[in-house]
């Protein structure tokens, strides 16, 4: 790896992030010279498919340090990717949603959209608490635009003002913890604070202390137990594109900073560091799966359902580094395609202005007879999310119980088989619903046609969920080629 240095090659390497600058920049003008839709989106779509192309062209370059606040690497790539492919469903999706408001401000939210993709991108490739708290802090102001833009009336102001909150006390307890971290080692790099505790042996209370502190403030990020009791409330509240954004984008890339931090800083070898982790793995995946038998609204089901997901991850983060880099890198995967198919179909059969989104479990009855399309994509997403053959999900979830129990991790995988038996039975419900017949007419309870660009999105998701479940060794290939390399 070269030195921390902006030459030509990390110029290079950092190409597909400086164009997402460039991008939100150009958004922005274009907002300013003329006030259109149709054009800002696909001015959004286009910019965000640009910086997806670009990658693997910056890919040659790879691995360089640019500067000491990043490192370009296979890791940083491949979780870059996720973001911005996700990124660029969810416009596409927006696109949609928000062409059935009518007249009324809506250019500046592919401008939040565009600054909270930017914040997340650079995460991954993040190697100092600098750049960790910067791009945290742009992700997590945009979104507080976002959960407040265009959602459905008075509950989306108020999951605004609840995550503004929240977000504000995470983020306090981030900046104690890397104050806390500093004071120890007087070092904010990442491989530096590694190599200074390595010397240092057994931890001090400052060290204890700021560790404890970051992890609390990351689980509110992840929506872990017991720092969760937002994402419910956040995820009903907001737009149906934003709530998918919420829940694939900000995830990935705030787990892969803190998967490289933890790798960097060599806080793998802390025994009751572990611990405490499976142990907060056990509840968010207990917790998560329990409570989401309660729910009758699908996005408030699907947020419970997200809790017991990062649970699961856990167990792959805590394999790491010997076997759980590649089980989590493709169940985030896994988790990405089905989250945003699951989100996507509900922003496709939502209005905005109705004065909630199609939330209710009740909403799908009969979908497969008025959308049966949707119907049966919907159907396949939640199977992955049950982990079921052929999808994505079913060989993400052998591939994080085989790391489980390759490093001795005995009771987080039980809890992930248990977790999984109770997930199977929430996520029948909504296939069921839509199975049944709907009482009255059947059309008028889903009126809302739906254009060739979501139908396309969806099927694009489809085919990934079943192909890669089928025929995983692509994408397996790729994960080893950039992450098992970087």
């Amino acid at each position: 790896m070269t030195a921390p240095a902006f030459t030509a090659k990390a110029f290079a390497a950092f190409a597909p992030f400086t164009l997402l600058g460039a991008v939100t920049i150009l958004v922005m003008l274009l907002i300013a010279i003329r006030r259109d839709h149709r054009l800002v989106a696909l001015s959004t779509i286009a910019g965000l498919l640009l910086c997806c192309i670009a990658l693997p062209l910056a890919a040659p370059a790879s691995p360089v340090a640019v500067t000491k606040l990043f490192v370009i690497d296979g890791a940083a790539l491949f979780y870059a990717g996720l973001v911005l492919v996700s990124a660029l469903v969810v416009a596409a999706l927006s696109w949609v949603y928000l062409d059935r408001v009518g007249e009324g401000p809506r250019e500046e939210y592919y401008l939040l959209l565009l600054t909270a993709t930017l914040g997340a991108a650079i995460l991954p490739a993040s190697v100092h608490f600098a750049s960790f708290f910067l791009g945290i802090e742009t992700l997590g102001i945009s979104l507080l635009g976002l959960i407040a833009y265009a959602g459905p009336r008075g509950s989306a102001a108020e999951a605004g003002t609840k995550y503004l909150i929240l977000s504000g006390a995470a983020s306090a307890f981030l900046l104690f913890g890397m104050a806390l971290i500093y004071a120890a080692f007087g070092s904010m790099s990442f491989a530096r604070i590694g190599a200074l505790a390595h010397q240092a042996g057994p931890a001090d209370l400052y060290r204890l202390a700021g560790i404890a502190l970051i992890l609390a403030g990351v689980a509110f990020k992840l929506s872990l137990v017991p720092f969760h009791m937002w994402t419910p409330d956040v995820y009903e509240g907001a737009p149906a594109p934003v709530t998918a954004f919420i829940a694939v984008v900000s995830k990935i890339a705030v787990f892969a900073v803190i998967l490289r931090f933890f790798a960097l800083a060599g806080a793998h070898a802390d025994a009751s560091l572990r611990a405490g982790i499976a142990a907060v793995a056990i509840l968010s995946m207990l917790a998560g799966n329990l409570l989401a038998l309660l729910q009758t609204n699908v996005k408030r089901l699907l947020a419970y359902s997200s809790i017991a997901h990062l649970g699961y991850l856990l167990v792959a983060f805590l394999a790491a580094p010997a076997l759980g880099v590649d089980a989590a890198a493709y169940y985030l995967a896994a988790y990405a395609v089905t989250s945003l198919g699951a989100f996507g179909i509900v922003a496709l059969l939502s209005a905005p202005g109705a004065g909630r989104d199609a939330d209710r479990i009740e909403d799908y009855r009969g979908l497969f007879r008025t959308r049966p399309f949707l119907a049966a994509s919907l159907a396949l997403m939640l199977l992955s999310l049950a982990g079921m053959p052929p999808t994505m999900g079913f060989i993400a979830k052998f591939y994080l119980v085989v790391a489980g129990v390759g490093t001795a991790l005995f009771w987080p995988v039980a809890a992930l088989l248990l977790g999984s038996v109770i997930g199977l039975y929430y996520y029948l419900r909504i296939l069921v619903a839509m199975a049944l017949p709907a009482p009255g007419d059947a059309e008028a309870r889903h009126p809302i046609a739906v254009p060739p660009l979501g139908n396309a999105v969806i099927g694009a998701l489809l085919v990934l969920l079943v192909v890669l479940g089928a025929y995983p060794a692509p994408a397996l290939a790729l994960i080893r080629m950039t992450i098992g390399h970087g």
